[in-house]
């Protein structure tokens, strides 16, 4: 079977999915997108606290893992990426950063031309819908976005001890300046989970010059003769293998985890690579598959008096009370995501920005990875490195496009990543034990006061951190050897084939992920069409 279409677009997640909405807004192209899960419809997805639930749902998430490694104790780390329309956005916590203003401008400093902090702002405004106020936001985007609304004594008390330590109060991380505590601000309208699906998906669908194909899995991108121009995809949906072909241009937007893997199946990638897999080389490029950089993330907890916490809130009939208010008033816990207060902060005075991130919820796991609650009362204060220097991989695993890739992280490589993740807890425990915080503490489960050398802490964040599911830069963009596009997003070496998506981001932001990635989308559109009509 064979199709034809201008633009084909493999993957739906926030960059597809931006792209659907863009690329045929004008009437005159004809898109495809294809996603290899489903519609994303359940009953949890619109419910923010639904995020526990789907994020170990194998219907909506790939449930990718690591390969064990020696930096973290050979422990197996659990990936997650979104599965069916509308991809991540469906399952995380929702949660909305852009970063900082000088992330951007190392973007252009490592090689990605037109992507300072002055030429991608704009398209933050342009996809943001904001509740609050402030000139730097946009307040007519697609995308709803607005703080956090539950609050708790216990968010109150802690915002109260940051004060204490020397931490300032920031009522908008995403304006002026990104330091300080405060509350979150996540995709949110009227109380259910917004995804772009809702901000982009739905008008696109309306328009004839989309079609949508779900469960359609993209087995390679299929090259010319002399592989130096893409003319299509194949994939296969239900028992059929259908060969699309594109007119003008392919667009990988799979992420940065299966969008390596793709390039990888379709024999581009390093010859090495394709030869471990037996997969005939058609265009080298030594670089797809490198530079994967993720945040890393421990978990500190401490156990509750004088309380109720979301251990207890969400279980037997006080559950059922919190389902009832959220389904006559859309509030209380079922609109809580993954963070309530954020914290930003510089893990050593002297440091010239913020290093690590905080995210506090007054709940603790018993599982982390499995998202189940401790019984007893508690609250977490997650602590992560903003700007990672470890830097690892991710390679397809076989020739066998239904396997999930080898990810190999290499988390906690770089000196430099150890000593902003360790200043990070330490600060979080001086947080922790300020006045404010007294008449809630009952005592620290973990690590444990009794962790306080370096190596101690280092031990601890071997054995018990997890990745926050912000995989990025496997396809990275600039001019040099080691990048796979060019700042264009076009790859390298190859006519009508690009990649959109958190691959292609050289260096961390400073938090999550998926603001930037949806800036990347709108900017990514621009450049696909200005480049289609000259």
């Amino acid at each position: 079977m064979q199709e034809e279409f201008d633009y084909v677009i493999v993957g739906a997640g926030a960059a597809g999915c931006i792209l659907a909405d863009r690329l045929t807004a004008c009437g005159r192209h004809s898109v495809l997108l294809l996603e290899a899960g489903g519609e994303g419809r359940d009953f949890w997805i619109p419910i923010p606290a639904g995020f526990s639930r789907l994020l170990v749902d194998p219907r909506f998430n790939w449930r990718f893992e690591t390969t064990p490694e020696p930096n973290t104790l050979d422990r197996v780390i659990a990936v997650p990426r979104g599965k069916g329309l509308g991809g991540s956005t469906l399952i995380n916590g929702m949660i909305y950063v852009r970063g900082q203003p000088a992330d951007y401008d190392r973007w252009q400093s490592l090689g990605a031309d037109g992507w300072g902090w002055r030429d991608v702002e704009p398209y933050f405004r342009k996809l943001e819908r904001y509740a609050g106020g402030g000139e730097a936001r946009g307040h007519e985007g697609p995308m709803h976005l607005t703080q956090v609304a539950e609050r708790h004594a216990l968010a109150d008390a802690l915002l109260a001890a940051a004060a204490q330590a020397g931490q300032p109060f920031n009522p908008d991380y995403n304006g002026p300046s990104q330091e300080g505590f405060g509350y979150y601000q996540v995709l949110q309208h009227r109380g259910r989970r917004w995804s772009v699906v809702d901000g982009y998906l739905n008008r696109a669908r309306r328009r004839p010059n989309l079609s949508v194909r779900t469960g359609a899995h993209v087995l390679r991108v299929d090259l010319d003769e002399n592989g130096r121009r893409c003319v299509g995809v194949t994939y296969r949906r239900g028992a059929a293998d259908v060969r699309v072909r594109a007119r003008a241009e392919v667009v990988l937007a799979a992420g940065a985890v299966q969008s390596p893997q793709l390039l990888e199946l379709s024999g581009i990638g390093d010859p090495r690579v394709l030869a471990s897999i037996g997969v005939p080389p058609r265009h080298a490029l030594p670089a797809v598959g490198e530079n994967y950089i993720d945040h890393f993330c421990t978990r500190m907890n401490w156990r509750v008096k004088d309380a109720r916490t979301l251990n207890e809130l969400t279980r037997g009939w006080r559950l059922g009370l919190a389902v009832s208010e959220y389904f006559a008033r859309r509030t209380g816990i079922l609109t809580l995501g993954t963070g309530l207060v954020f914290g930003f902060a510089r893990s050593r005075p002297e440091l010239p920005a913020p290093d690590v991130q905080y995210f506090f919820m007054h709940a603790s796991y018993a599982n982390a990875a499995e998202r189940r609650l401790d019984r007893l009362p508690g609250m977490t204060l997650g602590v992560a490195q903003l700007r990672p220097r470890s830097a690892g991989s991710i390679h397809a695993r076989s020739a066998d496009p239904f396997s999930g890739p080898d990810i190999r992280p290499n988390f906690l490589d770089a000196e430099e990543d150890q000593e902003s993740l360790i200043g990070g807890m330490r600060l979080a425990r001086r947080i922790m034990g300020q006045p404010a915080m007294a008449r809630y503490v009952e005592r620290e489960i973990s690590p444990g006061t009794a962790t306080r050398t370096r190596a101690q802490w280092l031990r601890f964040a071997r054995e018990n951190g997890q990745t926050i599911y912000h995989p990025i830069g496997t396809c990275r963009m600039g001019a040099d050897a080691s990048a796979v596009v060019d700042p264009r997003l076009r790859v390298h070496g190859i006519a009508g084939l690009r990649v959109v998506d958190a691959s292609v981001i050289p260096a961390m932001v400073s938090g999550n992920t998926q603001a930037a990635v949806m800036m990347v989308a709108e900017k990514g559109a621009d450049l696909i069409l200005a480049d289609g009509a000259g």
